[in-house]
């Protein structure tokens, strides 16, 4: 059977190119520092960036918790939104490796207001406050929203302001960058330190990156290895890095047309609720009739081919990417359309 896999942007499976490139890579001891094929994706990273170094890791998660561990002394307060993937998705590492407490900001659907995270940064010395430590936001939003330039310039004024550092959670900062019609560093200005993933929308199959000054990167690296992230012929994992980061990134409004089509063929169906304004990227939320059986749904699919990850209290998502071309969103609406019919 011919898999349709719209559970995530991470599933994808690397290009033809990319398993090449794996295949001839140059490599090196990259815990020794050379390996030319991992230094050459670093370097281009940090170029796309507007940083002066970067860092490979082995994941996005790696990357957002060897950031906090970074940028953070143990107990700090670190202020981020309240439905962000730190919070939400990151197995309370936070408290295990930093060692520091979130200070959660109600955000309206991703956004966080600046003056309430104002309200939230710990002025002056009193013995008994934490010390705010770290501003973090999220560009594109987990929910497939992009946040505003105005408002993550406006973030970083009021963070400068009290001499508090920013971090990016840039997993799907290149779909940001591409919905904005902006550079990827035109966001990444923003923010003293940002990750990129390169194997969610980018079909990399291993990896993220970390980029800021250099002085950071040089302590994050020292934090990598203490984490165990340290590795050693990883110019083969950076190889299709690069076609992700120079090539992938290019051709990422494709995805994004085909997501719009999937949302507006999802909303035209009786019951279901899409929010079509908010669909900004790669990914679709969308709310299910009243009394559907979610898990009778996703057999369904799977039947006819579809994968797709259950709903959550009637919610559901489902991911375009490079392996998701327009028949297989027809596929996906003409079968979504069966079921619901009954």
């Amino acid at each position: 059977m011919s898999w349709t896999d719209l559970r995530s942007d991470t599933v994808t499976q690397p290009t033809p190119a990319m398993r090449r490139a794996m295949m001839d890579a140059e490599v090196g001891d990259d815990v020794y520092g050379d390996d030319p094929t991992v230094k050459a994706l670093e370097a281009a990273a940090a170029e796309r960036l507007g940083k002066e170094a970067a860092l490979f890791v082995p994941s996005g998660n790696f990357g957002n918790q060897l950031a906090l561990l970074t940028h953070c002394q143990r107990g700090d307060e670190v202020i981020l939104g309240d439905d962000c993937h730190i919070v939400w998705h990151e197995t309370g590492g936070a408290a295990l490796i930093a060692g520091v407490q979130l200070r959660t900001v109600e955000s309206d659907r991703g956004v966080m207001p600046p003056d309430a995270i104002r309200r939230r940064i710990r002025v002056g010395e009193d013995i008994h406050w934490p010390r705010t430590g770290l501003i973090c936001v999220e560009n594109a939003h987990s929910n497939g929203r992009v946040i505003p330039l105005s408002v993550m310039a406006e973030t970083a004024a009021l963070a400068r302001e009290h001499g508090v550092p920013v971090h990016l959670d840039g997993a799907r900062l290149f779909n940001a960058a591409t919905h904005l019609k902006v550079d990827a560093r035109d966001i990444a200005q923003h923010a003293d330190t940002v990750m990129i993933c390169l194997s969610k929308g980018l079909a990399a199959p291993v990896g993220s990156l970390v980029a800021g000054s250099a002085d950071f990167v040089a302590r994050a690296r020292r934090n990598r290895k203490l984490l165990g992230g340290g590795m050693r012929q990883a110019g083969v994992l950076a190889a299709p890095g690069l076609i992700a980061l120079n090539e992938m990134s290019a051709r990422l409004a494709e995805d994004h047309a085909r997501a719009r089509t999937l949302a507006a063929g999802l909303a035209a169906l009786p019951g279901v609720a899409v929010d079509l304004d908010a669909v900004h990227i790669n990914l679709v939320w969308f709310r299910l009739p009243d009394g559907v059986d979610g898990a009778a749904l996703t057999a369904y699919l799977l039947e006819k081919g579809i994968k797709a990850n259950p709903p959550e209290d009637g919610l559901m998502r489902l991911a375009t990417h490079w392996q998701v071309d327009d028949a297989a969103v027809e596929r996906t609406l003409a079968a979504m359309r069966a079921f619901l019919a009954g």
